[in-house]
């Protein structure tokens, strides 16, 4: 290929790309005022909630050779935060504080005890089975 049309056609692709931003821009600043009205609560259950669902189909679009390693990761970095969230009950002062602390704990393990069960793991562990 000539350089001086891959030069124009890259021109054009920027061009393209500019008008496309501030077309985004407009349509931005039209929306902004509508969210600054938003209920704050409302907002930030909207976003848990399309985040629960998106992570569900993360998940569950996982194919099973990567799922193990994965759910190994997660369930490390899980074990590292109930650590902490038993020392942040433990050595806390206020009665929020050791509560939060706790719900860490329960939240994590959780997550640890969900990963293994994803993994059937722990199903394999209760027969008495080596799962490879």
């Amino acid at each position: 290929m000539n350089p001086n049309v891959i030069a124009v056609e890259a021109q054009a692709l920027a061009d393209r790309a500019q008008a496309l931003a501030l077309h985004a821009r407009a349509m931005a600043d039209t929306v902004a005022p509508v969210a600054a009205a938003a209920e704050p609560f409302l907002l930030l259950l909207t976003i848990f909630l399309l985040a629960c669902f998106v992570g569900y189909h993360v998940v569950w679009s996982v194919t099973p050779a990567l799922h193990s390693p994965l759910m190994g990761v997660t369930n490390a970095i899980s074990s590292v935060i109930v650590v902490g969230a038993i020392l942040a009950a433990g050595l806390a002062e206020s009665g929020v504080a050791r509560f939060f602390g706790f719900l860490g704990v329960m939240l994590a393990s959780v997550n640890i005890f969900g990963g293994f069960l994803v993994t059937r793991r722990m199903l394999a562990m209760f027969q008495g089975k080596k799962k490879g």
